[in-house]
């Protein structure tokens, strides 16, 4: 099946084959929450670790009647935003949007909207490490022994570390969480704002791994929590007192910004979507 636009390429770029058997591992994923399901990870033309997992996934579940918005640190307008909605856009003619209510497939790396997503949206995930342990254990056979008997101390000694070191856990992004009280995933590296968006959502959390051929699922209202011990909880980041220079939003992750030629420090929302919306209100 080839496009109009460019019939030199077969719909979505990847062959129907590899296509099906990226959706079986989705399909794998989704009931597995958490688990980390092998694939064998494409050839693109872009360079591994430029999202190529999120990118096989986006291509592989979108079709003709499906609209496309790809953010990159919350930008709809970043370079690496940019480039893959335009790749997306030559292999398919889908609809792209900027909107994160019009779009059914959203691809992004680093942040999860700050508009809440509904059940008919899937969002996908780029993600350069999918496994939490990998900064406790190297090896690949070690870490996989050790999830099949929901062995997590060394990551429990890790956050335990922290906090005796520094009075709190340090962990600013990919901040592990256990998904339906079994398996330990990292949330690719969203800032832990994003973390409490992950439980109980009524949308379908994609993560794609390209270059270690990893696909891994939240399905919709899943248990999912950040690990933390009783008597020092899961916190957020805090930008009390702090506010938007461009909508005055004070509930949002803010980006930490300075003007180039005063040296002022002001803040501004990292989802430029949802900072546009907030402006026309």
């Amino acid at each position: 099946m080839s496009n109009g636009r460019n019939r030199e390429y077969n719909y979505a770029f990847l062959d129907e084959s590899s296509k099906r058997e990226i959706r079986r591992s989705v399909l794998k994923a989704v009931a597995i929450p958490g688990y980390q399901v092998p694939f064998g990870s494409r050839e693109l033309p872009i360079g591994r670790g430029w999202g190529t997992g999120g990118i096989q996934l986006t291509l592989s579940l979108i079709g003709p009647e499906d609209t496309l918005k790809v953010i990159d640190q919350g930008s709809d307008e970043s370079v690496n935003a940019v480039n893959i909605k335009k790749f997306v856009g030559i292999c398919t003619d889908v609809e792209t949007t900027t909107d994160t209510r019009k779009a059914t497939i959203i691809q992004t790396r680093h942040r999860i909207p700050e508009i809440k997503l509904r059940n008919d949206q899937i969002l996908v995930l780029q993600v350069p490490i999918p496994e939490p342990l990998r900064i406790v254990e190297p090896k690949e056979e070690v870490t996989r022994k050790m999830h099949a008997e929901k062995d997590y101390a060394p990551i429990w000694l890790q956050l335990y570390e922290s906090i005796i070191k520094y009075g709190k856990v340090t962990i600013p992004t990919e901040y592990p969480c256990m998904v339906e009280d079994r398996y330990v995933m990292s949330p690719s590296p969203i800032p832990k704002f994003d973390n409490p968006k992950l439980h109980d959502a009524d949308c379908l959390y994609l993560f794609g791994a390209g270059r270690e051929k990893k696909i891994y699922a939240i399905p919709p209202h899943t248990k999912v929590v950040s690990l933390a011990f009783e008597d020092v909880p899961f916190e957020k980041e805090s930008f009390k007192g702090k506010k938007c220079r461009i909508c005055g939003s004070t509930d949002t992750y803010l980006d930490e910004m300075f003007d180039s030629v005063t040296g002022e420090k002001f803040y501004q929302c990292s989802d430029t979507s949802y900072c546009k919306e907030q402006c026309k209100r």
